[in-house]
């Protein structure tokens, strides 16, 4: 008990913050690496009182398993996209499921957030508020089961830039009270992404019937590297209208997005209604769809 305490208190404290880098040198990213290597290091040393416990690699964040621990249900900030703006910081929960015949050590239960093919080639991340080797990262719910949950604060200024939207992913240990362990390098895979705005106005407005109407727009997104909102380029969106009294909209024509982001489109007045913009969203960046805008046909 003496060694576990005492690699709680070295290890942990340095687990304690995300990393907190300058966009520009957000490849650095050494620190998951480390908070990883430090979990791995304490499930080893806290599930070292039997003989099964000897394949650990605290130099290594791949996959690794001795035993019958498992970790499973493995949900990344509810199950939705974590989208991101410029600068507000975003607090998500990552929660999973851990599983042995002996029971699970609640001190051994550990996650970190990254982006990269693997761990060791992340240039993204995040890690939790959580010390590695703290009991209360688990608890126990059941004679075999424990449930893990982890709170990890992401700051688009400090964590993230613009190549690392899109695909992240989960590593997760946990290790059971009789030197069983599990550790996945990817758990669980999740989406994060840079925020969008669109806009939408229609004009003249009246509008005698038969004219026509000139409907602009602007797409743009979460610019990570630089803290601002850019166009988002070449991309299709759709306007759609919804005729007064009407329930819902319909697409007209779809607008591809100019350089810097703009929409601009005509079409001919018919009926007093609605018009927006709508973008379905990519990979990298969300859904989103404007506000409508009213136009009274006479």
């Amino acid at each position: 008990m003496r060694i576990r305490a005492t690699v709680a208190a070295s290890l942990g404290a340095l687990a304690l913050t995300a990393i907190a880098i300058p966009a520009a040198q957000a490849a650095d990213h050494s620190g998951v690496r480390g908070a990883a290597s430090q979990a791995t290091t304490f499930a080893a040393k806290a599930t070292s009182q039997t003989a099964k416990a000897t394949a650990f690699s605290a130099a290594s964040a791949s996959d690794d398993q001795v035993g019958d621990t498992a970790i499973s249900n493995v949900v990344v900030n509810g199950g939705k996209d974590v989208v991101l703006g410029t600068t507000a910081t975003k607090t998500i929960t990552v929660t999973f499921t851990a599983t042995d015949d002996s029971g699970i050590d609640t001190s051994t239960g550990y996650a970190v957030l990254y982006h990269g093919t693997d761990m060791d080639n992340s240039d993204a991340g995040a890690v939790p508020s959580q010390q590695v080797g703290d009991a209360t990262n688990c608890k126990t719910t059941g004679a075999t089961t424990a449930t893990c949950t982890m709170t990890i604060t992401i700051d688009p200024r400090a964590n993230l830039a613009n190549y690392a939207a899109g695909s992240w992913k989960t590593w997760a240990i946990a290790g059971g009270t009789d030197g069983d362990y599990s550790q996945k390098e990817n758990a669980k895979t999740f989406s994060v992404k840079r925020y969008s705005k669109l806009t939408t106005n229609a004009s003249p407005e009246p509008v005698t019937k038969g004219k026509t109407i000139t409907v602009t727009g602007s797409l743009t997104r979460a610019n990570w590297d630089t803290s601002k909102y850019m166009g988002y380029t070449k991309q299709p969106v759709k306007l759609q209208f919804k005729k007064k009294g009407a329930a819902s909209y319909s697409t007209v024509k779809t607008v591809t997005s100019s350089s810097t982001g703009g929409l601009k489109t005509t079409v001919t007045a018919a009926s007093d209604g609605y018009w927006r913009y709508s973008f379905a969203g990519t990979s990298t960046t969300p859904s989103v769809t404007s506000t409508s805008d009213f136009v009274d046909v006479r």
